[in-house]
C-alpha cells in the first residue's frame, strides 16, 4: 500500500491508502513500529484512509503509542488535501470515529477544516465527576483553574504567562494520566498575547510534546473565549505554525484553517 509522509504545522504523519483493502485494522504493535523515528517510518500519528459509503474518504487514527483515537485536525487537513489532489475538488468530506468532518480548499497547500461544535459539559470531555468545564477546579505544578473543551477528543487547557517557563515534559504525563480524567487527556499550555493572538503547546495523549496539535488549538480558543481572555477568530502560533481557529457564534462550529506539507511519500513494506 502506498504511504504519504506529511505534516500539518510540524504536526507528522504517515497516511496510508487503504481504500484498494477497503480497511486497515493495524494492530497497537504495527501502529507503533510504523511510528517509531528509530527504526520505523516515524510520525505522531498513524492514519488509514479507507472506502466510506457516506463521505469521501474514511479516516482511522493510531498514536504514536499504538493506540486508536477519535480525532485530528491536522491530520483531518492532510487527508483532505491528498483527496483534492486526486480529484481536482475544492472540497471534501471526511469521515472519521468522531463523525463527518468537512474540509475545503483556501490555498494551494493551505486547508480549512469544519471541525464541529465543541462539547462542554462535564461528561462530554469526560471528567470523573461533575464541575463547570469553564474553570475547572483543578491543578497541577502551581497551574490552576484550566478550561476542558472535548473537540472530538478530550482537552484542558492551562492559561499561563510565559509557555516557554512550563515544564512540559515532566507535568504533561501527570496530567495526562490523572484520575479526572478517565480516558486520559491532551494538555495545552497557552500564552494568551492578545485578544487575537495565542501562543501554544500541547502534550498529546499516547504522543507526547508535538509541534502542532490541531483540535489542541481548537480547544485553546474555545476555553481561552469562555474565560473572557480572546475573541472567537485568533491565531494560534505553534511549534511548528501558525493556526487560525474561528468559533462561529452562529452556528457553534469551530473552523481551522492551516498549511500542510507533503513530505515524502513510498510502498508500505509488507512486514
Amino acid at each position: 500500500m502506498r504511504y504519504f509522509k506529511m505534516n500539518g504545522c510540524g504536526n507528522d504523519f504517515v497516511i496510508i491508502d487503504a481504500r484498494s483493502r477497503g480497511s486497515l485494522p493495524l494492530s497497537t504493535a504495527q501502529a507503533q513500529a510504523i511510528a517509531d523515528r528509530k527504526t520505523g517510518l516515524g510520525c505522531d500519528q498513524v492514519i488509514a484512509v479507507e472506502r466510506s459509503i457516506r463521505g469521501d474518504a474514511f479516516m482511522r487514527i493510531w498514536n504514536a503509542n499504538g493506540g486508536e483515537v477519535e480525532a485530528c485536525g491536522n491530520a483531518t487537513r492532510c487527508v483532505a488535501w491528498l483527496l483534492m489532489e486526486e480529484g481536482g475538488a475544492v472540497s471534501r468530506r471526511i469521515e472519521t470515529p468522531a463523525g463527518m468532518l468537512y474540509a475545503e480548499r483556501r490555498g494551494e497547500r493551505l486547508v480549512t477544516v469544519d471541525m464541529g461544535s465543541p462539547l462542554l459539559r462535564w461528561e462530554e470531555i469526560p471528567l470523573a465527576r461533575a464541575m463547570d468545564t469553564t474553570e475547572l477546579e483543578f491543578a497541577a505544578g502551581g497551574l490552576d483553574r484550566p478550561g476542558a473543551v472535548n473537540m472530538g477528543n478530550p482537552h484542558v487547557i492551562f492559561f499561563v504567562n510565559d509557555v516557554r517557563a512550563v515544564p512540559i515534559e515532566s507535568l504533561g504525563p501527570k496530567i495526562e494520566y490523572d484520575p479526572l480524567f478517565p480516558q486520559q487527556v491532551n494538555a495545552g499550555f497557552a500564552e494568551v498575547r492578545s485578544s487575537e493572538q495565542i501562543r501554544l503547546r500541547t502534550w498529546e495523549r499516547g504522543v507526547g510534546l508535538t509541534k502542532a496539535c490541531g483540535t489542541g488549538a481548537c480547544a485553546a480558543v474555545v476555553a481561552a473565549h469562555r474565560q473572557g481572555r480572546t475573541g472567537r477568530t485568533v491565531d494560534v502560533l505553534t511549534d511548528g505554525g501558525s493556526l487560525e481557529i474561528e468559533w462561529r457564534a452562529g452556528d457553534d462550529r469551530v473552523l481551522m484553517t492551516g498549511p500542510i506539507e507533503l513530505e515524502a511519500t513510498g510502498e508500505l513494506p509488507a512486514a
